[in-house]
């Protein structure tokens, strides 16, 4: 299967660059596709944890070639920053290639984005206050800077110039210092000379990798519930982390795709603001979260623990198409005696057992709850799914059957070799 993408179905967080790490280890081109340093990665290798947050988890997989794709968002100064880190490490970055329409995110979009969120108030989004959303507006409306503008300095002083005449305006009536614009186009250039190497046109090298017979994965930020279109709106990310996402933000046609993966663990977490059904308010949602090490990455938020919701991942199967489910953190659940699962909502007293229609229904949707009989052994080492425990065998069936898609690998434990694979997804 030569073009694979990988995404998450739940909220974030669900185990994405571990699942793209695996994969990327048999593929030739990983692309990042959408979000920005707004999100993170964690992989482990031989006991060694890496946190990525621009970066693509293929950077960590030799012989592969890692993209940022089209529809990324660029802080060049955290870009630097995590290329450092992984070189003081051992990690080749030299490989690294980076799409010349992605836009770059300024200085002056981290300070917008953190004094609307601040006006905002109790209507606070959760935003990670990185310039992302400001980037993505920026785009829309036709004031972005992309990467390809470093490289004329004529145009980029007047697209900071122009961008810079309406943001002050914004910064200063929330009580700010305007923002010096030679400054910033001054700072965007110094990165020009470093950045010129890895710039190409993304669309014609992964149609020609595709062309060649190469396999090419897709690597998605954030997740299904959180894309802009089809998540919990508007406590929502700025991007499409969606299957759509992956072509438009890479320049795929949807014929090429072979596959999508989503990603989703065996419960729920969320980070930020916006309405969570099984969320778990009490000690037994704060034991999940130290149990499962459920505090963010890029943030280092403590996450919103619950029960696995069905319905949310059967939209997400729904909305991708999804191909195959990869199941992780299942070694978490193991000393409950019995393990909630989340199979509809009731709404106004209306059961349903898909998302409803509106924002309003979601967030006061009731869980409706299956109790299913859970499992005492450790299961880090379980390396075949006929040799889990029957307990655990059972609830991995009825969380595929929830989901109305194939769960195609089980992760028991953080380490790259700890994982279950039940069909191969590149065979």
């Amino acid at each position: 299967m030569p073009a694979v993408i990988v995404l998450g179905a739940q909220w974030g967080d669900e185990g994405k660059g571990k699942a793209t790490d695996q994969l990327g280890q048999r593929t030739d081109v990983v692309v990042k596709f959408n979000g920005g340093n707004n999100a993170g990665h964690t992989v482990v290798i031989d006991g060694e944890k890496y946190a990525l947050h621009l970066l693509p988890a293929g950077i960590l997989s030799k012989g592969v070639t890692p993209v940022i794709g089209n529809g990324v968002v660029v802080d060049l100064e955290v870009l630097f920053e995590e290329l450092e880190a992984m070189t003081s490490r051992g990690v080749d970055v030299s490989r690294l290639l980076i799409s010349a329409n992605a836009h770059i995110i300024p200085s002056y979009n981290r300070l917008v984005d953190r004094a609307v969120e601040k006006s905002l108030g109790e209507r606070q989004i959760g935003t990670t206050g990185r310039g992302i959303g400001p980037t993505y507006a920026d785009k829309m409306n036709r004031i972005g800077i992309r990467i390809q503008d470093l490289f004329d300095p004529s145009i980029l002083g007047q697209k900071v110039r122009s961008a810079l005449k309406s943001k002050n305006l914004t910064l200063t009536a929330m009580g700010l210092d305007p923002v010096d614009p030679d400054t910033v186009i001054e700072e965007l250039l110094s990165y020009a000379d470093r950045v010129r190497p890895m710039v190409v046109d993304v669309s014609l090298l992964v149609n020609n990798a595709l062309d060649e017979g190469k396999t090419v994965l897709f690597e998605g930020g954030q997740a299904t519930m959180l894309d802009i279109d089809h998540g919990t709106y508007p406590f929502v990310t700025s991007s499409n982390p969606t299957a759509g996402g992956a072509l438009t933000g890479s320049g795929v046609g949807p014929t090429r795709i072979d596959a999508v993966v989503g990603v989703a663990k065996a419960y729920t977490t969320r980070v930020g603001e916006g309405p969570f059904p099984t969320e778990l308010t009490d000690e037994v949602g704060r034991a999940l979260r130290q149990k499962g090490g459920e505090f963010g990455v890029t943030t280092g938020r403590p996450r919103r623990c619950g029960w696995f919701d069905a319905v949310v991942v059967r939209h997400a199967t729904r909305v991708n198409g999804l191909t195959d489910i990869c199941l992780t953190k299942l070694d978490v659940l193991t000393g409950y005696e019995t393990i909630p699962v989340c199979v509809a909502y009731e709404v106004d007293g209306v059961r349903t057992e898909e998302m409803p229609l509106d924002q309003s229904g979601f967030h006061h949707a009731v869980p409706v709850y299956e109790n299913l009989p859970g499992w005492e052994e450790d299961i880090t080492g379980v390396r075949s799914f006929e040799d889990l425990p029957a307990n655990a065998r059972a609830y991995v069936t009825r969380l595929e059957e929830l989901s109305r898609c194939a769960i195609s690998s089980i992760g028991v434990g953080p380490g790259r070799e700890a994982t279950i694979v039940r069909t191969p997804i590149l065979d």
